[in-house]
């Protein structure tokens, strides 16, 4: 509530203000009957009618004022809790995201985010106003007859266990829908993202199924609460008409013995009506601060996760002096909840300006090697060194400034190709941009398109190619000249002309560590070293020829793309 506290107080205080000139509009046409029209006082009459218009216009400028006080500190507080939320969501590695699941987290961020904040606004409107208007009506009912008053010391008790029993069977069940919504949203953001997938395999009926029957699941949760919640309204009329029933009865008898006036009989018959009102509201309020505690509930346990990752922000902001640009000292990971480890011992130090490749079977820990690097994982085991620091040493922000990053899927954002590029390096100039889109060999296209740098990228890159998203990856990450260059497996698109141009450019960038990652023993042929991996672990490190001779893995791989030899290969 930092920043709001005071309108958070206001908003409570103007609606009991409101409340309190609720309370008198009752007593006010007591006295209009009572006084003024079973005594013919127009003058009275007027003057209570009056009176009953300024109430009720001091009311409403209250409850307008309590309302906008309310949902500025709701709306406040969503938007802080939101952007801790995003923030301690990117604090979290990779491996904390993984284990948590995208859908989760964007169902954290906005469905209970939202159910939260109109439970805040609830909340702050009617927490206090409720009570105070129930109990306030029982205590004005005494001061007009005790003896009448006294149904409704019975008739609240009555309605607060009717309120508490529904409320304890729903509030499970609104913990269940969100989890329901959970599912839901994982199966529509996967077939979303893999509609080719499903299209090409002929599978839309079956995902249609699925998705029938999660949502079938969902009404039924959401339909065995709502018959329950359904039950309120009535079985709280039900009580509070018994209620008003009884006491025209005895209000008539008491009448005949001339103990009460009309205009009583109709005050004690307004608060009973409002009782009923505000138990109403109150068990909507409930209704609704039950689903949003569960909403809470469900944020607060990711906040509650702790960053595997500890994060140095006064770590080193710069390289050493150093020879080596990466250094693995006997490294190896588990991923959290993992099985067998995805990297195991793995020892090797590239030199500043290098040119390494990396190859092997799929699942072999390439790119789990390559992503500790910028330091997307943390090593369960052994060190990694970076530019002559260790990883965990570095500033992280300045670690990865320092590293262009190319991962094997491309991933562009919707805006413009000059915004897509300038990701690299914001405040890149045209030259620079051009300079990074000739070296990725996307200059051409580019430069082909009716707007140029300014032509149009859809969300994710869909109206470019694989090759073209791919080709716009490579040069974001040249942009802002990094001293080393990861590709991991990011040119499996391009064309062997198109990839040996791309290769030929990066060769030409002096003082560059360029860490290439492919399937492919063609694209590693020149490179100065090249590390095999298989089932986790480095099996062999050497240059082409002398890895023919003595690795059979990266042999088998060969010879499988090249039919087994050497000089058909090259």
């Amino acid at each position: 509530m930092k920043g709001h506290r005071v309108e958070a107080v206001l908003a409570p205080l103007f609606k009991l203000l409101e409340a309190v000139f609720e309370l008198c509009v009752p007593l006010a046409v007591a006295s209009l009957i009572d006084d003024g029209i079973a005594k013919g006082d127009m003058h009275h009459v007027l003057m209570m009618a009056l009176l009953m218009v300024v109430l009720g216009v001091i009311g409403l400028l209250s409850s307008v004022t309590a309302q906008y006080f309310a949902a500025r500190t709701a709306t406040g507080f969503a938007v802080q809790m939101k952007s801790a939320l995003y923030r301690h969501i990117t604090e979290l590695s990779e491996s904390d995201r993984d284990r948590i699941g995208a859908p989760t987290l964007i169902t954290r961020l906005t469905s209970d985010s939202n159910l939260v904040q109109n439970g805040i606004n609830m909340f702050l409107r009617l927490f206090m106003r409720s009570p105070f208007v129930v109990f306030g009506a029982a205590i004005m009912a005494f001061t007009v007859d005790s003896s009448l008053a006294l149904a409704f010391a019975v008739v609240i008790p009555l309605l607060g266990l009717a309120v508490y029993l529904i409320m304890r069977r729903t509030v499970p069940m609104y913990r269940s829908v969100q989890g329901a919504l959970d599912r839901i949203l994982s199966r529509v953001s996967e077939n979303l993202s893999g509609a080719r997938v499903l299209r090409a395999f002929g599978k839309e009926r079956d995902e249609e199924g699925e998705f029938s029957s999660d949502l079938s699941s969902l009404l039924s949760i959401q339909l065995r609460s709502g018959r329950i919640s359904a039950l309120l309204n009535p079985l709280t009329y039900a009580i509070i008409n018994l209620a008003i029933a009884v006491l025209i009865s005895a209000g008539r008898h008491r009448y005949d013995l001339g103990l009460i006036e009309v205009g009583a009989i109709v005050a004690l018959v307004n608060y009973m009506s409002q009782i009923l009102t505000e138990l109403i509201k109150l068990a909507n309020l409930i209704i609704t601060i039950s689903r949003a505690i569960a909403s809470w509930r469900r944020i607060d346990s990711v906040f509650s996760i702790e960053p595997s990752m500890v994060v140095n922000p006064d770590g080193f902001d710069s390289a050493s002096e150093g020879r080596e640009a990466v250094a693995f000292s006997s490294v190896s990971l588990v991923y959290r909840e993992g099985g067998e480890p995805s990297l195991s011992d793995a020892t090797f130090s590239v030199v500043r300006g290098e040119r390494i490749g990396i190859i092997g079977g799929t699942g072999s820990g390439k790119t789990t090697l390559v992503s500790m690097i910028p330091r997307m994982y943390d090593a369960t085991s052994g060190t990694v060194s970076v530019l002559g620091h260790e990883v965990t040493a570095w500033n992280r922000s300045a670690l990865r400034q320092c590293i262009g990053y190319v991962q094997q899927k491309a991933v562009l954002f919707k805006g413009t190709i000059r915004e897509n590029i300038s990701w690299g390096k914001p405040d890149a100039t045209d030259d620079e941009v051009v300079e990074a889109l000739k070296a990725a060999e996307a200059y051409d296209f580019v430069m082909e398109r009716k707007d140029g740098l300014d032509s149009a990228v859809e969300e994710g890159g869909k109206n470019l190619s694989g090759g073209q998203r791919q080709r716009l990856s490579i040069a974001r990450a040249l942009v802002r000249k990094p001293s080393i260059l990861i590709l991991d497996d990011s040119s499996s698109a391009l064309d062997y002309a198109t990839e040996a141009r791309l290769r030929h450019n990066l060769s030409l960038l002096e003082g560059m560590t360029v860490i290439t990652v492919s399937q492919r023993t063609g694209s590693l042929m020149t490179m100065d070293r090249i590390l095999v991996m298989d089932r986790g672990r480095i099996v062999g490190i050497g240059t082409h020829e002398e890895l023919l001779r003595s690795c059979p893995v990266y042999r088998e791989i060969h010879e499988s793309q090249f039919g087994g030899s050497d000089e058909k290969g090259k």
